[in-house]
């Protein structure tokens, strides 16, 4: 009896790891609620396959694999149908419009006065005062835009002259060993990578603990150090 509950729990657990991988990925911060009940409900059939003896095995990895069909199905002919996708996901709702809160609309949404300055205090926003528009997007985060007179200068803004990026800031050593990848990405040799560890005093990748491309194309390196020493 034991072998059987060992046998379907391995099973539901791989039977959950390769469904899930089906599934794709998305960030549990950009779940809509229509994801998030479907996660709950996949976990729920797996725990059922796993320790629910009166569940066959067969009859709970056909509900897997009938749940992960339809919820890819449902996913797909969203991104093809703007109505199914307001249907499952909603729509962003203004809660701040021209400076207002708009009552009517937090009403509607269960949204609290106390809920909405938290979520503009997570959005580094501490007064009303400074808000034009606040929009609660279909994951339910805020969006804040704010009023000319609180927006943030920017070298445009200031006319500083720009600087061209090269690469995005991207791991090129890690643990002593150069990250191919990354020579790939960037059209980079290994004769590139030893020069400027030896413009950086540095004779061997063994002691580079962690290298940095920069957006300027130069390096930042975090060497080893050995107890007793300082960096």
């Amino acid at each position: 009896m034991e072998y059987d509950i060992l046998l379907r729990t391995v099973l539901a657990f791989f039977a959950l790891l390769i469904l899930t991988r089906l599934l794709g990925k998305k960030q549990l911060s950009h779940l809509t609620f229509f994801n998030y009940i479907t996660g709950i409900t996949f976990g729920n059939i797996a725990a059922g396959l796993a320790s629910d003896k009166t569940v066959k095995t067969m009859e709970g990895l056909v509900s897997l694999i009938l749940w992960t069909a339809l919820t890819i199905l449902v996913e797909f002919i969203s991104l093809k149908s703007v109505k199914l996708r307001k249907i499952l996901s909603g729509e962003p709702t203004i809660v701040i419009k021209k400076g207002k809160i708009q009552p009517k609309v937090m009403s509607r949404m269960r949204l609290s006065l106390d809920h909405l300055m938290t979520m503009l205090r997570n959005n580094n926003v501490f007064s009303l005062k400074e808000v034009d528009y606040a929009i609660i997007e279909t994951d339910g985060k805020l969006s804040v835009y704010k009023k000319q007179a609180h927006q943030t200068v920017t070298k445009q803004d200031m006319n500083i002259p720009q600087t061209k990026s090269l690469h995005i800031p991207t791991e090129i050593i890690i643990e002593g060993k150069i990250v191919k990848k990354t020579l790939l990405e960037y059209d980079l040799s290994y004769q590139w990578v030893y020069q400027e560890l030896r413009k950086a005093g540095i004779d061997s990748v063994s002691e580079v603990f962690y290298a940095e491309i920069q957006s300027d194309g130069q390096l930042f390196i975090d060497k080893y150090y050995k107890e007793g020493t300082s960096p």
